[in-house]
């Protein structure tokens, strides 16, 4: 249910589960799981981006978890390290990008939320609807939906459950990052990862970590991490790699290391 694919140093992940509107269920988790597991293990992937399959009636990103299951086991959409979908928790190194087309709902929302960065086409909606069911959106919206809209835009959707909040709309708060037409969102999505694998990915992974990690602390604290993140840098071969490559008039030859 969860398609893997590598083209150069981007990895695809997708949802696979067009019969269910690609809902997340127990194989679902443990494949994006296994997936960003192969990520993280393989040198030569500096870059993820996560999708859903297309289904008979069109695009859908993930309809979030699948309710029929959860009636019976709540906690089988959920892994020890990721949380729900094996991902919403989970600590990694790398950047994944969500290309999303088509609905992105309820736990589908949480995942985009969890991504570092948010491709969209146009028919793209979010909402989590979790307290039409009884619920509350546990899986991570109720503390980053506020973190990347503005507070009252955020509490509407928890409070509402609407399910019609536009790409447009995140697109212009900032919580999407590109916005595309329909069926485009995953090339787009590639191509934004071909701009950050231009660079080197160490650097992209140790500004990624800095920019997490310092973004609520005190200026004192944030310049102590930017300072140790730069302190990282100067040992790496990418760092020489980088300095030769501006004196030579060349494109870097990045290695990772």
């Amino acid at each position: 249910m969860i398609d893997y694919r590598t083209h150069g140093n981007v990895a695809v992940v997708t949802i696979n589960r067009p019969d269910a509107r690609n809902a997340v269920n127990t194989e679902v988790a443990r494949g994006i799981e296994e997936a960003i597991d192969a990520i993280e293990a393989d040198d030569e992937i500096w870059v993820g981006i996560l999708t859903g399959a297309r289904t008979e009636k069109g695009h859908i990103f993930c309809a979030g978890a699948d309710l029929k299951q959860m009636a019976v086991d709540p906690g089988g959409m959920m892994t020890a390290r990721g949380g729900f979908a094996g991902f919403v928790k989970r600590e990694r190194a790398k950047p994944i990008i969500a290309a999303v087309d088509g609905p992105a709902l309820a736990g589908g929302t949480e995942i985009v939320l969890a991504c570092d960065l948010v491709v969209a086409s146009r028919t793209t909606v979010f909402g989590v609807p979790e307290v039409k069911r009884g619920l509350i959106a546990a899986a991570g919206a109720l503390f980053r939906l506020p973190r990347k809209l503005p507070r009252n835009v955020a509490m509407e959707l928890a409070l509402t459950g609407r399910l019609d909040f536009p790409a447009e709309r995140a697109h212009h708060f900032g919580l999407v990052n590109v916005l595309c037409e329909e069926g485009q969102a995953l090339e787009s999505a590639k191509r934004l990862a071909a701009q950050i694998t231009e660079n080197a990915p160490l650097a992209v992974r140790e500004s990624r970590r800095v920019l997490l990690e310092s973004i609520d602390q005190p200026d004192e604290a944030a310049w102590r991490m930017s300072a140790e993140g730069m302190a990282r840098m100067f040992g790496t071969e990418d760092f020489t790699e980088g300095l030769q490559a501006f004196a030579q008039k060349r494109a870097p030859q990045w290695k990772g290391r």
